[in-house]
């Protein structure tokens, strides 16, 4: 058991084999090997775990799905869904309960914290599982045998949709991006917690009471008591204390309170969780906006991409149909658009694809009369429309 287990009281779940070979694993109970309740204790209670975590959900949850058609040779779990059900339940509404908005917000949350998604399919309707309640259950013969929710509902592998982050030594559960940065956020908790304990002290540094005479367990318990009484600020005690018996006061050290406010060390820690997380630092230092621009570009290819890819995958493979990121209202990837506008026709006048093949990679709705590959207009005498390519027949002088 690893120290940050220990440190919150974690119990190991399973001891899983790194072997892939699915009748050397040991087959039990799969739930989260993390301690989401760190990770979730973090996202309460650390601003910066709190606002990068939600910058990466904002941004996710609102790059729509463009559902396409059906993916062939793939063994999609749902059977005889169609497409605009599809659309609807990914972009509209996943259930009578929750918006879209709200409901990828839910996904990607655990997504972060967990490094797993559980979607429950009804047949008709979505509905987010929370990940830290989800167990897998394993069997030899079969890679998952069935989830169980709260230990109170059993799921079959038919009705859930289970989208798990990248992960070492797990095949059957992601791991939390937060993890890197687990050590970080422990320290970041406890200069916290001291901080809180020094001014709960009023803010009075170590003493000690020094006495030429030799004092009973019980006086010395009883100056204690009494010291307590009046400098506790929680007590309300101001009073002067009054030494008498030759009973002297020393300092342990001399307190700097800049020392205190551990500005450098947060600084530097932030920085550690920004980059387990993904996000560049320089987007939430909001005195330095001179280079905002690429690293917003930087953040959505590295970080925001890949996991609306990732949870497309997982749908993809559970409905069936091709599903592709809609990022036309992102400002940041304005440039991956135009790249691939230019890119697209350049195939398309290249005679290489349709202008609606075109269109379809881009997104947009196929248009009617654009199914045809055109000829390149360099190739000479291969068509005579100027609108189809290649060069126009010349009149021959004799026939003016």
């Amino acid at each position: 058991m690893a120290w940050y287990d220990r440190f919150f009281g974690r119990q190991a779940d399973v001891e899983e084999k790194l072997n892939p070979a699915q009748p050397y694993y040991d087959h039990k109970i799969v739930s989260s090997r993390e301690d989401t309740f760190s990770y979730e204790q973090a996202y309460e209670d650390l601003e910066i775990v709190n606002r990068g975590v939600n910058l990466i959900v904002d941004d996710t949850a609102e790059i729509p799905s463009v559902v396409g058609p059906q993916i062939q040779g793939i063994q999609n779990v749902v059977k005889g869904l169609k497409r605009s059900r599809v659309d609807l339940l990914l972009n509209k509404e996943p259930n009578p309960f929750q918006d879209i908005s709200t409901f990828k917000r839910n996904l990607i949350t655990d997504f972060i914290l967990d490094g797993n998604i559980f979607v429950y399919f009804d047949g008709v309707h979505l509905y987010h599982l929370p990940a830290t309640k989800i167990k897998i259950h394993s069997s030899e013969s079969t890679y998952i045998d069935h989830f169980s929710y709260n230990d109170a509902i059993d799921y079959k592998t038919s009705e859930i949709i289970h989208i798990k982050d990248n992960s070492f030594y797990s095949i059957y559960r992601g791991v939390s991006r937060l993890k890197p940065a687990l050590r970080t956020m422990v320290l970041m908790k406890n200069m916290r917690k001291f901080q809180d304990n020094f001014f709960k002290n009023g803010a009075v540094p170590g003493l000690v009471l020094k006495s030429p005479n030799t004092l009973s367990e019980k006086i010395k318990e009883r100056m204690i008591q009494s010291w307590t009484t009046r400098y506790r600020p929680d007590s309300g005690g101001r009073r002067p204390l009054i030494l008498d018996g030759g009973i002297e006061i020393d300092q342990i050290s001399n307190t700097n309170f800049r020392d205190l406010d551990f500005q450098d060390a947060i600084q530097e820690n932030e920085k550690i969780i920004l980059k387990a997380l993904g996000i560049p630092p320089i987007m939430l230092d909001s005195g330095n906006n001179a280079n905002i621009r690429p690293n917003m570009r930087m953040y959505y290819l590295e970080t925001i991409l890949p996991i609306v890819k990732k949870v497309n995958y997982g749908f993809e493979r559970f409905f069936g149909f091709d599903l592709r990121e809609d990022i036309s209202d992102v400002p940041a990837l304005q440039p991956e658009l135009r790249d691939a506008a230019a890119y697209y026709t350049a195939l398309v006048n290249g005679g290489i694809i349709s202008p609606n093949e075109a269109r379809d990679h881009m997104g947009f709705e196929v248009a009617e009369g654009h199914d045809d590959i055109r000829v390149p207009a360099n190739i000479a005498g291969s068509a005579v429309n100027p609108d189809e390519g290649g060069r126009p027949e010349e009149q021959n002088a004799d026939e003016d």
